[in-house]
C-alpha cells in the first residue's frame, strides 16, 4: 500500500472513531436540525456540561463538527451538512442490513405492522406541488424555527392532542421529525390515525430533506 493511501486511510479512521459513541451520534442528530450552543445541547441530551463538551471536542477533532465563539457562547454546527447527514444515514443502513439486533429493533418499533408505509421525499414533493397535503412538523418549536419544510405547520408532539381542531380531516397529512429513527412522527401517526385522520409520516426527516438540497424555510423566509 502506498504511503499516500495509508495516510488517507489513517485520517478516515480518525473520522470513523468520532462516531464510535452513542452520545456523539445523538449530538450529531441534534446538530443536524441546526446550530446549537453547548448549553442547548446539554438541555437536549440530559448529559452533563463536561460530558457534552468532551464529546463535542472529539467530534471536532474528527472533523464532523465546527465551533464558533460568539461573545460568551460557543456555537456548534455540522462540518459539511450534506455529507455528515449522508454518513449518518449510511451507518443506519449498514446497521439495518448487517446487525441482527438493529434489524430486530427497527422491525419491531419503526416498521411494525401498526405503522403505515412512509411517504418518500419525491412523493411529498409531488403532493406539495398539487396542493393536496398538509405537512406537519412535530419537532420542538425551537427546531422548527431553525428550519422546516416550506409551508409546514408546527405542532410539537406534546401539543398534538390540543391542536387537533387545527388539522383537516378532508386531506392527507404527512408528519415528519428529526430523522428516520425519531419517534415523534411515529407517535403522531398513531395518535392521528386513531382519531380518523388520513395521515402518513415522511420516510426520513428534516435533515435528510435539507441535505438533499430541497427548499427549506427559516424565520419565515424560503432558502436553499
Amino acid at each position: 500500500m502506498s504511503s499516500a493511501k495509508k495516510a488517507v486511510f489513517a485520517r478516515l479512521a480518525e473520522i470513523a472513531q468520532g462516531l464510535a459513541h452513542a452520545h456523539r451520534i445523538e449530538l450529531l442528530e441534534h446538530l443536524a436540525q441546526g446550530t446549537r450552543t453547548v448549553e442547548e445541547l446539554v438541555a437536549l441530551t440530559g448529559l452533563t456540561f463536561a460530558n457534552t463538551s468532551r464529546h463535542l471536542q472529539v467530534l471536532r477533532r474528527s472533523h464532523l463538527v465546527i465551533a464558533q465563539r460568539r461573545e460568551k457562547h460557543v456555537f456548534y454546527s455540522l462540518a459539511g451538512e450534506t455529507e455528515v447527514v449522508a454518513l449518518m444515514r449510511a451507518i443506519g443502513a449498514v446497521g439495518e442490513r448487517n446487525d441482527a439486533e438493529v434489524r430486530h429493533i427497527v422491525a419491531d418499533y419503526f416498521r411494525s405492522s401498526e405503522t403505515l408505509d412512509a411517504v418518500s421525499r419525491e412523493e411529498l414533493l409531488s403532493k406539495l406541488k398539487d396542493g393536496t397535503v398538509t405537512v406537519l412538523d412535530v419537532r420542538p418549536e425551537d427546531e422548527f424555527l431553525l428550519g422546516h419544510i416550506p409551508g409546514a405547520l408546527s405542532m410539537p408532539i406534546e401539543q398534538l392532542l390540543q391542536g387537533l381542531t387545527k388539522l383537516p380531516k378532508d386531506r392527507e397529512i404527512v408528519a415528519y421529525c428529526r430523522g428516520p429513527y425519531c419517534v415523534f412522527a411515529f407517535e403522531a401517526e398513531a395518535i392521528l390515525r386513531k382519531r380518523g385522520f388520513n395521515v402518513h409520516r415522511l420516510e426520513e426527516g428534516f435533515p435528510q430533506w435539507k441535505a438533499a438540497g430541497l427548499a427549506v424555510e427559516t424565520a419565515g423566509t424560503a432558502v436553499r
